[in-house]
């Protein structure tokens, strides 16, 4: 198996079923992980160097983070209902507990940071929400943690690509630190589709082609793009969601296309 794919694991006594570390993917910056809660359970979370964020997925919970009762959080039951989602963002040491009222999907999003900002509640009304491209390259985004929001390093989008279509396309990297023109930008690649028996494809690529792998999705994997260029397809009959995590050394989401396939934008 391709060590750009990391498939889910049965859940752990905590609910997690994804973990993904610097260490693990072999570079610096991005953590991410995947709980799957069923109702009545609790999680307990502190990252000590890190800054994180919360994604709620689907579902709802009590939640408790830095001594503070925020209350009942979730609005979405599904992820395919393609409403924006609620979002906490916790800077490094902030301790955290939900306990699930609903089956919850929740992500974990890290980044190494000195003191991150103030924790900070994203309701869906604030997730900016877009529509990039168009024909079949049309998609629809939700900017949970983009430059919108403040963050020390974390980037964070999610994107619904409809059945058919393209997405991260016309292909475009962000794996050399050379701002203004291009940022270096670890990324990875949530993948969820609907109906859940479907798959997508992934294509993670260099201009020498020193890496090129073509990589088949299925449903809760992750594809990790350490660098290259790196387009999706979803396949006739399946929708396609993704959630990114994005960080580097700077916070700035700066990309180049590949020339190869960048006169599609003069169209």
């Amino acid at each position: 198996m391709s060590k750009l794919l990391v498939k889910p694991q049965p859940a752990d006594e905590r609910g997690r079923v994804l973990n993904i570390t610097p260490a693990s993917a072999g570079w610096r910056y991005v953590g991410f992980e995947v709980y799957h809660l069923a109702a009545g359970q609790q999680l307990d979370c502190q990252y000590e160097h890190e800054e994180v964020c919360l994604v709620w997925l689907s579902g709802k919970a009590e939640v408790e983070a830095g001594g503070q009762a925020l209350g009942e959080l979730g609005q979405r039951m599904s992820l395919f209902e393609q409403t924006p989602p609620y979002a906490l963002y916790l800077p490094p040491g902030t301790p955290v507990r939900l306990q699930a009222s609903t089956a919850l999907e929740l992500a974990v999003c890290k980044a190494p940071a000195q003191q991150g900002m103030p924790l900070r509640l994203i309701t869906p009304a604030q997730v900016p929400v877009m529509v990039r491209g168009q024909g079949s390259n049309l998609r629809h985004i939700h900017n949970i943690l983009m430059g919108e929001h403040p963050a020390e390093s974390l980037l964070i989008t999610e994107v619904y690509t409809p059945a058919g279509h393209w997405s991260s396309y016309p292909p475009h990297k962000h794996d050399t630190d050379n701002l203004p023109a291009e940022s270096y930008l670890e990324e990875t690649y949530y993948h969820r589709l609907n109906p859940a028996q479907g798959f997508a494809f992934q294509r993670v690529y260099t201009d020498d082609r020193s890496l090129d792998e073509t990589l088949s999705v299925e449903d809760g994997q992750v594809v990790l793009v350490p660098r290259g260029y790196h387009p999706v397809g979803a396949p006739h009959g399946y929708d396609l969601y993704y959630l990114n995590v994005m960080a580097g050394p700077s916070r700035q989401w700066q990309f180049h296309n590949d020339p190869a396939h960048a006169w599609m934008l003069t169209r």
